[in-house]
């Protein structure tokens, strides 16, 4: 399967503080990665190096074939505009309806004109699964999960390659959050996205997760299919995976995304 996304011997280091070192990673063509990791492993981090928020010490990033650190501004901005990102908190500004935070991206680097960039931010709105009357609201009136919806429609309006997830589910109920999961799931499908999600979420790992990615010592410890990591033999990993709420969400889980042997640790904690 060709990559989409590699990085290879990345350093990220604030002051003398270094989160990565020596990190490599691969992301497949339409696959939804999930990246996994304890507090202070840098998962934004990472995410923010990718979509060129955050500039590594050291290593390289390549999307699409093309090392986007080495890229003249001009190239490395087109590139940067095949990605979608929906950040942690939605990020959407106040002061905008839902219809025109959509709206923005399309007039400001489609530059389309204000009538055609509010029809096609009411199919954005549709598409993320919003109601049509949403696009009149403010942020600080919706609910946590509409927020994320419109976030979503959003990072949708550019019609991505890449979809950029930082912990999409945080904060929501567990109906909303599984709603959200098959949203992202029916999404991937139906337009081919490539999905990179940062995430916590055990039930949105085991229900839509290709593969997982953990971090930890500065790199990425593993990447694989959920059965493979979840049977790697590291302390974190066994308590994350095989832990009460692990153990729990695998067995909630599709048939497809269980594994036998993800279940025969019961006793570990």
């Amino acid at each position: 399967m060709t990559n989409v996304i590699e990085v290879r011997g990345v350093r990220n280091q604030f002051g003398r503080q270094v989160v990565h070192d020596g990190l490599d990673l691969d992301v497949r063509r339409g696959e939804i990665l999930s990246v996994v990791g304890g507090s202070g492993t840098g998962k934004s981090v990472l995410l923010r190096t990718i979509v060129g928020l955050n500039r590594p010490a050291a290593g390289s990033v390549s999307v699409f074939g093309e090392d986007l650190l080495g890229l003249p501004t001009a190239r490395r901005v087109a590139i940067e505009r095949r990605f979608g990102v929906l950040f942690q908190k939605g990020a959407l500004f106040s002061s905008l309806t839902v219809a025109e935070n959509v709206a923005l991206p399309l007039i400001e680097h489609a530059g389309l004109k204000a009538g055609e960039a509010a029809r096609l931010a009411a199919l954005k709105i549709a598409l993320a699964g919003l109601p049509a009357n949403a696009g009149e609201k403010y942020p600080a009136e919706l609910s946590g999960g509409m927020i994320k919806r419109a976030a979503l429609a959003r990072a949708l309006a550019l019609d991505p390659d890449i979809l950029f997830l930082d912990e999409p589910t945080a904060g929501l109920d567990p109906i909303g959050a599984a709603a959200f999961d098959e949203l992202i799931l029916t999404l991937r499908d139906a337009l081919g996205l490539t999905v990179f999600m940062v995430t916590h979420d055990l039930d949105t790992i085991y229900t839509i997760t290709d593969r997982v990615a953990v971090l930890a010592q500065k790199r990425v410890l593993v990447n694989d299919r959920l059965d493979v990591v979840a049977d790697f033999d590291d302390a974190w990993i066994r308590e994350y995976f095989h832990g009460p709420r692990g153990r729990a969400a695998a067995q909630a889980a599709p048939p497809a995304q269980r594994a036998p042997h993800n279940l025969s640790h019961g006793g570990q904690a």
